[in-house]
């Protein structure tokens, strides 16, 4: 967001009042919905440091305070929304009401303010984009298709539909993990007893020995001190991290682009995030396709509302490809995220014209890869598991009894 200074004549005054906008052309429309006088000029000015400070914390606050909308209440809100639009009640007093009938807080404060906005002469999607963060950029992807097309009732109830269904794939994908986080917390609390308990008495009694200790014993007395002495300090450390980290990601591309790219590289995370973005990706370019929306354009809203910032760079390619008029199935090649028989099915619909059709199986068959990737989650995850478990048990096994062997071999005269 920029700076800009407005000056305003009102009642033969001249005033100025400052405020934030992406562009002069948004500048411009905020100054003639604030001001009532004459407004002189606007232009971009130096922001003042106190104001710096002051949005920072605003930022940190907000981001702190802010909440997605639960993901029922949305599906449930937008088909409400759906269903109202299509019996001819304006969007404005639809917003209005499901606001007012829904519990959940985030929907409501959403709701409400969309509402206000789209009084003040805003469109829908306009609105949306400064809630992107609550409701998702699927969302917003879906309410641009349908004002695009004139139906938005439709695009509203497609919209719904894929929400539910990603509703079911992150509840799979909870089933999928309960297995492993339960033993992670198993070994995690094991862990901590034994650190806490049962090291410490084996501590004395290596410390009376006043003999040179094996390298695993070292391992598992030095942790055993590190974690009773700075554990609390070592948390509030990671809390601090955590929360940090959390901020700069949201608040800078360039860190957020490195995060998203470090995920793309990490085992089992890098396919799960892949086929969810190259599944929402085919499914939105095909309704927009069949909508009778134009490639370069459908591509660009398909795009839009791509979260993992790596993705949306390569997919980006594909629009400029097809804007210098080079075919759909080169630029989807080019990205390298596509298989060879997907570049096929799209070079063979692009030939036959009928390439909402195809690409509806393309999203079909990227959202089986995606489901078969959930679906063998835990059989994948299980030997890190096993490992973690094993190293484990190595450690204080041998950590513990390596000094007893040493002792009875003494004890013998070996």
């Amino acid at each position: 967001m920029k700076y800009f200074i407005a000056t305003v004549l009102t009642k033969g005054k001249k005033e100025n009042f400052a405020f934030y906008a992406n562009d002069k052309k948004e500048a411009l429309n905020i100054a003639k919905l604030k001001q009532t006088g004459i407004i002189i000029k606007v232009e971009e000015g130096t922001e003042p440091l106190s104001e710096q400070f002051k949005r920072l914390k605003q930022n940190l606050t907000q981001n702190m305070r802010r909440k997605k909308i639960q993901p029922d209440a949305l599906i449930g809100a937008i088909r409400q929304l759906a269903v109202m639009s299509n019996a001819g009640i304006s969007i404005h007093d639809s917003l209005g009401e499901i606001a007012k009938a829904t519990t959940d807080e985030s929907l409501k404060n959403v709701f409400g303010k969309l509402a206000d906005d789209i009084n003040s002469g805003h469109s829908l999607s306009k609105s949306l984009e400064n809630f992107r963060f609550e409701v998702g950029n699927l969302t917003i992807a879906m309410v641009q298709l349908g004002e695009k097309t004139g139906n938005l009732a439709e695009a509203l109830h497609s919209l719904a539909n894929m929400l539910e269904e990603i509703r079911k794939n992150v509840i799979k994908f909870k089933k999928a993990m309960a297995y492993p986080r339960n033993v992670a917390i198993a070994i995690a609390i094991a862990f901590v007893v034994l650190i806490s308990y049962v090291v410490p008495e084996f501590k004395a009694i290596f410390e009376e020995l006043n003999t040179e200790l094996p390298l695993p014993t070292l391992i598992l007395l030095e942790l055993e001190n590190l974690f009773n002495n700075y554990g609390l300090y070592a948390l509030a450390i990671l809390f601090i991290t955590f929360s940090t980290l959390r901020y700069l990601i949201n608040t800078s591309a360039k860190i957020r682009y490195g995060w998203h790219e470090l995920l793309l590289k990490t085992y089992l995370i890098k396919n799960i995030i892949k086929y969810a973005t190259l599944s929402r990706f085919t499914l939105v370019f095909s309704e927009l396709v069949r909508a009778g929306i134009p490639i370069a354009e459908a591509l660009d809203t398909s795009i839009g509302m791509i979260d993992s910032l790596p993705l949306k760079q390569k997919l980006g390619t594909v629009r400029v490809n097809v804007e210098k008029g080079g075919a759909l199935k080169k630029g989807l090649s080019e990205t390298g995220l596509f298989e060879n028989m997907v570049i096929q099915m799209v070079g063979a619909g692009e030939d036959s014209g009928s390439l909402d059709a195809m690409m509806q199986k393309v999203a079909e068959y990227f959202k089986m890869k995606f489901d078969a990737i959930i679906d063998n989650l835990s059989s994948a995850i299980e030997p890190i598991m096993l490992i973690l478990i094993a190293c484990m048990i190595i450690l204080l096994a041998l950590g513990i009894f390596m000094p007893m062997w040493d002792m009875g071999n003494a004890a013998h005269g070996r």
